[in-house]
Protein backbone atom coordinates (compact mmCIF):
# COMPACT_ATOMS: atom_id res chain seq x y z
CA UNK A 1 0.00 0.00 0.00
CA UNK A 2 1.29 3.64 -0.97
CA UNK A 3 2.09 5.74 2.77
CA UNK A 4 0.54 9.23 2.16
CA UNK A 5 4.09 10.44 3.45
CA UNK A 6 6.00 9.59 0.35
CA UNK A 7 4.95 11.77 -1.20
CA UNK A 8 6.18 15.89 -2.02
CA UNK A 9 3.77 18.82 -0.57
CA UNK A 10 2.93 21.90 -1.63
CA UNK A 11 4.83 24.34 1.06
CA UNK A 12 6.44 21.05 2.58
CA UNK A 13 9.29 23.27 4.40
CA UNK A 14 6.83 23.66 6.83
CA UNK A 15 3.58 21.99 6.33
CA UNK A 16 3.88 18.01 6.59
CA UNK A 17 0.06 17.04 6.04
CA UNK A 18 -3.58 18.60 5.43
CA UNK A 19 -5.95 16.70 6.86
CA UNK A 20 -9.97 16.85 6.95
CA UNK A 21 -11.86 14.79 8.96
CA UNK A 22 -16.14 14.99 8.90
CA UNK A 23 -18.00 13.30 11.65
CA UNK A 24 -21.64 11.44 10.23
CA UNK A 25 -23.98 9.53 12.46
CA UNK A 26 -26.71 7.10 11.00
CA UNK A 27 -30.75 8.05 11.78
CA UNK A 28 -32.21 5.76 13.81
CA UNK A 29 -29.48 4.71 15.43
CA UNK A 30 -27.95 5.79 19.17
CA UNK A 31 -24.95 7.08 19.44
CA UNK A 32 -21.72 4.84 19.84
CA UNK A 33 -20.96 5.22 23.38
CA UNK A 34 -24.47 3.64 24.49
CA UNK A 35 -25.06 1.40 21.51
CA UNK A 36 -25.08 -2.82 21.74
CA UNK A 37 -22.75 -5.08 20.07
CA UNK A 38 -25.57 -5.62 18.11
CA UNK A 39 -26.16 -2.46 17.16
CA UNK A 40 -22.35 -1.39 15.96
CA UNK A 41 -22.53 -4.47 13.73
CA UNK A 42 -25.76 -3.44 12.08
CA UNK A 43 -23.75 -0.15 11.32
CA UNK A 44 -20.93 -1.75 10.33
CA UNK A 45 -22.78 -4.35 7.84
CA UNK A 46 -24.55 -0.74 6.50
CA UNK A 47 -21.38 0.85 5.67
CA UNK A 48 -20.16 -2.33 3.64
CA UNK A 49 -23.37 -1.67 1.94
CA UNK A 50 -23.02 1.50 1.01
CA UNK A 51 -19.19 0.97 -0.14
CA UNK A 52 -20.17 -2.09 -2.18
CA UNK A 53 -22.77 -0.23 -3.63
CA UNK A 54 -20.95 2.76 -4.56
CA UNK A 55 -18.44 0.29 -6.39
CA UNK A 56 -15.61 1.67 -4.24
CA UNK A 57 -14.88 -1.68 -2.32
CA UNK A 58 -12.12 -2.38 -4.92
CA UNK A 59 -10.48 0.93 -3.73
CA UNK A 60 -10.36 0.04 -0.18
CA UNK A 61 -8.66 -2.59 2.32
CA UNK A 62 -11.11 -3.52 5.40
CA UNK A 63 -9.76 -4.02 9.08
CA UNK A 64 -11.68 -4.61 12.19
CA UNK A 65 -9.94 -3.54 14.37
CA UNK A 66 -10.35 -6.80 16.55
CA UNK A 67 -8.63 -8.53 14.26
CA UNK A 68 -5.44 -6.49 14.06
CA UNK A 69 -2.60 -6.93 16.74
CA UNK A 70 -2.03 -4.71 19.58
CA UNK A 71 1.48 -3.48 17.54
CA UNK A 72 -0.38 -3.16 14.16
CA UNK A 73 -3.62 -1.12 15.29
CA UNK A 74 -0.59 1.49 16.98
CA UNK A 75 1.64 1.47 13.99
CA UNK A 76 -1.88 2.64 12.14
CA UNK A 77 -2.35 5.61 14.78
CA UNK A 78 1.48 6.51 14.44
CA UNK A 79 1.23 6.73 10.90
CA UNK A 80 -1.97 9.06 10.93
CA UNK A 81 -3.97 6.90 9.55
CA UNK A 82 -6.86 6.09 11.98
CA UNK A 83 -7.32 8.21 15.49
CA UNK A 84 -5.87 7.28 18.77
CA UNK A 85 -9.62 6.85 19.72
CA UNK A 86 -10.93 4.37 17.52
CA UNK A 87 -8.55 1.59 19.25
CA UNK A 88 -10.16 1.54 22.28
CA UNK A 89 -13.26 -0.02 22.24
CA UNK A 90 -11.93 -2.78 19.56
CA UNK A 91 -15.07 -4.99 20.02
CA UNK A 92 -17.20 -2.45 17.76
CA UNK A 93 -14.81 -0.66 15.80
CA UNK A 94 -13.45 -0.78 12.08
CA UNK A 95 -12.08 1.07 9.08
CA UNK A 96 -11.72 1.29 5.73
CA UNK A 97 -8.50 2.57 4.05
CA UNK A 98 -8.26 4.00 0.55
CA UNK A 99 -5.25 1.94 -1.82
CA UNK A 100 -3.87 5.17 -1.81
CA UNK A 101 -3.27 5.83 1.81
CA UNK A 102 -4.98 9.24 1.26
CA UNK A 103 -8.64 8.31 2.83
CA UNK A 104 -10.10 6.62 5.97
CA UNK A 105 -13.18 5.62 6.37
CA UNK A 106 -13.62 4.85 10.35
CA UNK A 107 -16.82 3.00 11.91
CA UNK A 108 -18.48 3.10 15.25
CA UNK A 109 -15.55 5.67 16.51
CA UNK A 110 -16.90 8.58 18.96
CA UNK A 111 -19.69 8.78 15.99
CA UNK A 112 -20.89 6.30 13.68
CA UNK A 113 -18.60 7.68 10.91
CA UNK A 114 -15.42 9.63 10.69
CA UNK A 115 -14.29 10.09 7.18
CA UNK A 116 -10.70 11.41 6.94
CA UNK A 117 -8.50 12.46 4.19
CA UNK A 118 -4.65 13.15 4.47
CA UNK A 119 -2.23 14.34 1.82
CA UNK A 120 1.24 15.47 2.26
CA UNK A 121 2.06 19.22 2.40
CA UNK A 122 -0.82 22.52 2.19
CA UNK A 123 -3.85 20.63 0.20
CA UNK A 124 -6.42 21.37 2.41
CA UNK A 125 -8.76 22.34 -0.36
CA UNK A 126 -7.95 18.86 -2.29
CA UNK A 127 -8.39 16.84 1.07
CA UNK A 128 -11.91 18.80 1.22
CA UNK A 129 -12.79 17.95 -2.46
CA UNK A 130 -11.97 14.28 -1.88
CA UNK A 131 -13.82 14.08 1.54
CA UNK A 132 -16.98 15.44 0.08
CA UNK A 133 -16.89 12.54 -2.57
CA UNK A 134 -16.83 10.30 -0.29
CA UNK A 135 -19.53 11.85 1.55
CA UNK A 136 -21.60 11.94 -1.33
CA UNK A 137 -21.46 8.74 -2.08
CA UNK A 138 -21.99 7.32 1.10
CA UNK A 139 -24.88 9.81 1.58
CA UNK A 140 -26.53 8.28 -1.70
CA UNK A 141 -27.34 5.22 0.53
CA UNK A 142 -26.79 5.79 4.27
CA UNK A 143 -29.56 7.99 6.24
CA UNK A 144 -27.86 10.34 8.22
CA UNK A 145 -28.90 12.05 11.52
CA UNK A 146 -29.77 15.50 9.98
CA UNK A 147 -31.81 18.76 11.61
CA UNK A 148 -32.53 21.62 9.62
CA UNK A 149 -31.74 23.99 12.18
CA UNK A 150 -28.56 22.42 13.63
CA UNK A 151 -27.60 20.30 10.57
CA UNK A 152 -25.91 16.48 11.04
CA UNK A 153 -26.11 15.86 14.40
CA UNK A 154 -23.07 13.98 16.18
CA UNK A 155 -22.22 12.64 19.60
CA UNK A 156 -20.50 15.95 20.95
CA UNK A 157 -22.29 19.10 20.38
CA UNK A 158 -18.93 21.00 19.68
CA UNK A 159 -19.36 19.05 16.08
CA UNK A 160 -22.92 19.50 15.34
CA UNK A 161 -23.05 21.50 12.09
CA UNK A 162 -20.86 20.58 9.60
CA UNK A 163 -19.20 17.88 11.46
CA UNK A 164 -16.10 19.46 9.85
CA UNK A 165 -12.59 19.09 12.01
CA UNK A 166 -10.10 20.62 9.36
CA UNK A 167 -5.96 20.77 10.11
CA UNK A 168 -2.88 21.23 8.92
CA UNK A 169 0.45 19.16 10.91
CA UNK A 170 2.59 22.36 11.04
CA UNK A 171 7.08 22.16 11.89
CA UNK A 172 7.89 25.47 13.51
CA UNK A 173 11.13 25.08 14.73
CA UNK A 174 12.49 28.76 14.17
CA UNK A 175 9.31 30.03 15.75
CA UNK A 176 9.95 28.11 19.05
CA UNK A 177 13.68 28.51 18.91
CA UNK A 178 12.88 32.21 19.65
CA UNK A 179 10.06 31.71 21.51
CA UNK A 180 7.41 33.19 19.30
CA UNK A 181 5.00 30.84 18.60
CA UNK A 182 3.18 31.07 21.67
CA UNK A 183 2.05 34.77 20.11
CA UNK A 184 1.02 32.67 17.78
CA UNK A 185 -0.66 30.25 19.17
CA UNK A 186 -2.56 33.08 21.36
CA UNK A 187 -3.33 34.63 18.44
CA UNK A 188 -4.94 31.42 16.87
CA UNK A 189 -7.33 30.79 19.90
CA UNK A 190 -9.07 33.98 19.65
CA UNK A 191 -9.92 33.82 15.66
CA UNK A 192 -12.16 30.27 16.52
CA UNK A 193 -8.91 28.18 15.64
CA UNK A 194 -7.17 25.51 18.06
CA UNK A 195 -3.46 24.13 18.51
CA UNK A 196 -3.18 20.24 19.47
CA UNK A 197 0.28 18.23 19.06
CA UNK A 198 1.47 15.55 17.27
CA UNK A 199 -1.39 13.41 17.40
CA UNK A 200 -4.49 16.03 18.06
CA UNK A 201 -6.39 16.40 21.12
CA UNK A 202 -4.21 15.59 24.52
CA UNK A 203 -1.03 14.79 22.66
CA UNK A 204 2.51 16.77 23.38
CA UNK A 205 3.74 18.33 20.13
CA UNK A 206 7.13 16.26 19.65
CA UNK A 207 9.70 17.53 17.88
CA UNK A 208 8.10 21.22 17.19
CA UNK A 209 5.30 19.38 15.34
CA UNK A 210 1.70 21.17 15.90
CA UNK A 211 -1.59 20.49 14.29
CA UNK A 212 -3.69 23.89 13.87
CA UNK A 213 -7.60 22.95 13.50
CA UNK A 214 -10.68 24.65 13.37
CA UNK A 215 -12.74 24.70 16.51
CA UNK A 216 -16.43 25.48 15.27
CA UNK A 217 -18.13 23.25 12.70
CA UNK A 218 -21.61 25.06 13.34
CA UNK A 219 -22.65 28.20 11.99
CA UNK A 220 -20.28 28.44 9.26
CA UNK A 221 -19.95 26.51 5.48
CA UNK A 222 -17.77 23.58 4.95
CA UNK A 223 -15.67 25.81 2.50
CA UNK A 224 -15.78 29.17 5.18
CA UNK A 225 -14.02 26.89 7.37
CA UNK A 226 -11.65 25.98 5.10
CA UNK A 227 -10.65 28.96 3.60
CA UNK A 228 -10.33 30.39 7.29
CA UNK A 229 -7.74 27.69 8.25
CA UNK A 230 -5.87 27.85 4.79
CA UNK A 231 -5.13 31.80 5.15
CA UNK A 232 -4.02 31.22 8.68
CA UNK A 233 -2.07 28.64 7.50
CA UNK A 234 -0.05 30.59 4.84
CA UNK A 235 0.65 33.59 7.61
CA UNK A 236 2.02 31.11 10.00
CA UNK A 237 4.25 29.56 7.16
CA UNK A 238 5.49 33.40 6.33
CA UNK A 239 6.31 34.03 9.94
CA UNK A 240 8.27 30.48 9.96
CA UNK A 241 10.25 31.19 6.85
CA UNK A 242 10.90 35.12 7.82
CA UNK A 243 12.49 34.17 11.15
CA UNK A 244 14.42 30.98 9.47
CA UNK A 245 15.78 33.68 7.54
CA UNK A 246 16.55 36.34 10.43
CA UNK A 247 18.61 33.77 12.39
CA UNK A 248 20.46 32.47 9.44
CA UNK A 249 21.90 36.33 9.83
CA UNK A 250 21.10 37.73 13.87
CA UNK A 251 22.87 34.21 14.97
CA UNK A 252 24.03 32.29 12.32
CA UNK A 253 27.13 30.35 14.24
CA UNK A 254 24.66 29.39 17.23
CA UNK A 255 22.23 28.42 14.87
CA UNK A 256 24.34 26.16 12.99
CA UNK A 257 26.10 24.57 16.10
CA UNK A 258 23.01 23.35 17.40
CA UNK A 259 21.63 21.91 13.83
CA UNK A 260 25.21 19.90 13.25
CA UNK A 261 25.30 18.70 16.92
CA UNK A 262 22.13 17.67 16.46
CA UNK A 263 23.02 15.48 12.73
CA UNK A 264 25.92 14.11 14.77
CA UNK A 265 24.14 12.58 17.38
CA UNK A 266 21.24 10.79 15.17
CA UNK A 267 24.49 9.76 13.27
CA UNK A 268 26.34 8.28 16.05
CA UNK A 269 24.19 7.90 18.97
CA UNK A 270 23.61 4.64 20.51
CA UNK A 271 20.51 4.86 22.56
CA UNK A 272 17.46 7.20 21.66
CA UNK A 273 14.23 7.42 23.11
CA UNK A 274 11.41 8.77 20.66
CA UNK A 275 10.95 12.33 22.38
CA UNK A 276 14.81 12.66 21.89
CA UNK A 277 15.09 11.48 18.64
CA UNK A 278 12.33 13.92 17.47
CA UNK A 279 13.78 16.75 18.84
CA UNK A 280 17.13 15.98 16.95
CA UNK A 281 15.31 15.39 13.65
CA UNK A 282 13.44 18.28 13.78
CA UNK A 283 16.59 20.39 14.19
CA UNK A 284 18.21 18.34 10.99
CA UNK A 285 15.07 19.55 8.88
CA UNK A 286 15.40 22.80 10.06
CA UNK A 287 18.65 22.86 8.86
CA UNK A 288 17.73 21.49 5.58
CA UNK A 289 15.22 23.73 4.87
CA UNK A 290 18.00 26.88 5.98
CA UNK A 291 20.07 25.29 3.39
CA UNK A 292 22.60 24.97 5.79
CA UNK A 293 22.83 20.86 6.19
CA UNK A 294 22.92 19.69 2.26
CA UNK A 295 23.64 16.00 2.33
CA UNK A 296 20.00 14.66 3.96
CA UNK A 297 16.98 14.71 1.99
CA UNK A 298 14.12 16.22 4.28
CA UNK A 299 11.92 13.48 3.26
CA UNK A 300 13.48 10.96 4.60
CA UNK A 301 13.58 12.65 8.04
CA UNK A 302 9.64 13.03 7.72
CA UNK A 303 9.75 9.42 7.14
CA UNK A 304 12.11 8.58 10.10
CA UNK A 305 9.85 10.67 12.46
CA UNK A 306 7.06 8.19 11.74
CA UNK A 307 9.36 5.03 11.62
CA UNK A 308 10.67 5.85 15.24
CA UNK A 309 7.98 5.85 17.08
CA UNK A 310 7.23 2.85 19.75
CA UNK A 311 5.02 0.30 17.44
CA UNK A 312 5.93 1.27 14.35
CA UNK A 313 9.76 0.43 15.41
CA UNK A 314 9.12 -2.78 16.70
CA UNK A 315 6.61 -3.42 13.47
CA UNK A 316 10.12 -2.56 11.16
CA UNK A 317 12.16 -4.44 13.06
CA UNK A 318 9.36 -7.33 13.15
CA UNK A 319 9.34 -8.30 16.99
CA UNK A 320 8.27 -7.12 20.24
CA UNK A 321 10.54 -5.03 22.49
CA UNK A 322 11.11 -3.82 25.56
CA UNK A 323 12.03 -0.15 26.66
CA UNK A 324 15.72 -0.07 26.45
CA UNK A 325 16.22 -2.15 23.34
CA UNK A 326 13.50 -0.02 21.87
CA UNK A 327 16.05 3.18 22.17
CA UNK A 328 18.86 0.97 21.26
CA UNK A 329 17.59 -0.10 17.68
CA UNK A 330 16.06 3.28 17.45
CA UNK A 331 19.51 4.88 17.47
CA UNK A 332 20.56 2.27 15.03
CA UNK A 333 17.61 2.60 12.51
CA UNK A 334 18.54 6.60 12.86
CA UNK A 335 22.09 5.47 11.72
CA UNK A 336 21.21 2.96 8.72
CA UNK A 337 18.72 5.45 7.05
CA UNK A 338 20.61 8.23 7.51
Amino acid sequence: MTKWYDESGINGDVVISSRVRIARNLENIKFPQAMTLEESELVNNKVIRAIERADEHANYDYFKIKGLSPLDRHVFVEEHLISPNLIKDFNRSSFFLKKDGKATIMVNEEDHLRIQTLMMGLKLDECWSLCSQIDDSLEETLDFAFDEKFGYLTSCPTNTGTGLRASAMIHLPSLVYTGYANNIFRAVSQIGLTVRGLYGEGTSALGNIFQISNQTTLGETEEEIIQKLKNVVIQIIDKEREMRNNLAVSRKYEVEDKLYRSLGILKYGRIMSSEEAMNLLSDVKMGIEMGIIKDVDAKDITNLMILIQPASLQKYFDREMDLQERQIKRAELVREKL
